[in-house]
Formats: structure tokens, C-alpha cells, sequence
């Protein structure tokens, strides 16, 4: 388990690399970014790592990993069970992470851990693409991809969209 005094050093190197934003108690944007949807669930995590891009989750779970802190992966933050964060561990929040590419040749989708079922439609049905997803369109489509969830679609189709 981490020293009080190495998350401070710790989170200050990073920073100076981390493309997306490193939260922690007391700092503005800190007590949002730690709430999920389940109201009931109020953990306040050591450190908030809102990722912009694959490099910094890298630099997260290293960061974590070397501190001996519990890690936690936020989506899109709906998980019930409140499993997306963590009581003095680090919150890797995707929740930035918005890209989407569609290959319309290919009737493909990559997204990114951050999209909800309601930004993924929007893209792929430009292109006269569907899926199987959430029912709730504010729910993140990382979690449901990893094997929750229901949808209109689920019993016709078993397409399930590349988290990337």
C-alpha cells in the first residue's frame, strides 16, 4: 500500500506527461467526477485519472500498480453495484474518451471506453448500421459490451462493438 507522502510525488510526476486530467480530494471537478449513477454508491477515491487516450491509461494502471492501490474502470459510470470507482484506491475514469470510427464498407465500429449507447447510434446509424446494446441511452457501452445489459436487438443479433 502507498505512503501518504508518494501519491502526492507520484500523482505530480505523472502530470507532467498525463494527457487527460489527475484528480484528487479537494480539487474542483474532483467530487463530479467521482459520482456514478447509482446515487446510493459514495466512494472518494485516492486519485481520479480521467484518461484521454490509451497512453494514459497505461500511465494509470503503472501508476496504481506502483502505489499498491485498488483500480477501478469507469465507462459510462451505470454499473449498480458502484464497481466503476473505489474508497481510497484510483478511479480510471474513460468517460472522455469519445471517439468513434465507422467503416461503412465494412459495417464495423470501433469506439472508445467513454461512449454511451446513444453517441454509438447516432454514428452508426448514418450508415444504416444497428447493434445489440443498452436499453438506457445514457448507458456506457464499455460495460455492456463486457456482457450486461439488454436491448431491443439482443435475440435477433450477437454483434457486439470493438472497445478501443
Amino acid at each position: 500500500m502507498t505512503t501518504s507522502l508518494a501519491l502526492p510525488q507520484s500523482v505530480d510526476d505523472l502530470s507532467k506527461t498525463f494527457g487527460g486530467q489527475l484528480l484528487q480530494p479537494g480539487d474542483g471537478g474532483y467530487d463530479d467526477a467521482r459520482q456514478v449513477h447509482n446515487g446510493l454508491i459514495d466512494k472518494h477515491p485516492a486519485i481520479i485519472a480521467r484518461c484521454f487516450g490509451a497512453a494514459d491509461i497505461v500511465d494509470a494502471v503503472n501508476l496504481g500498480r506502483s502505489l499498491g492501490l485498488e483500480i477501478a474502470v469507469r465507462g459510462g459510470g451505470h454499473n449498480v453495484g458502484g464497481f466503476a470507482t473505489t474508497d481510497k484506491g484510483l478511479m480510471i475514469d474513460l468517460s472522455p474518451m469519445k471517439g468513434i470510427h465507422v467503416d461503412a464498407k465494412a459495417r464495423k465500429a470501433r469506439a472508445q471506453g467513454g461512449v454511451t449507447w446513444a453517441e454509438f447510434n447516432r454514428e452508426t446509424q448514418l450508415h444504416g448500421l444497428a447493434t445489440t446494446g443498452g436499453v438506457a441511452s445514457t448507458t456506457g457501452i464499455a460495460g455492456l459490451t463486457r456482457g450486461g445489459g439488454l436491448a431491443p436487438v439482443d435475440r435477433g443479433f450477437s454483434f457486439r462493438p470493438r472497445i478501443t
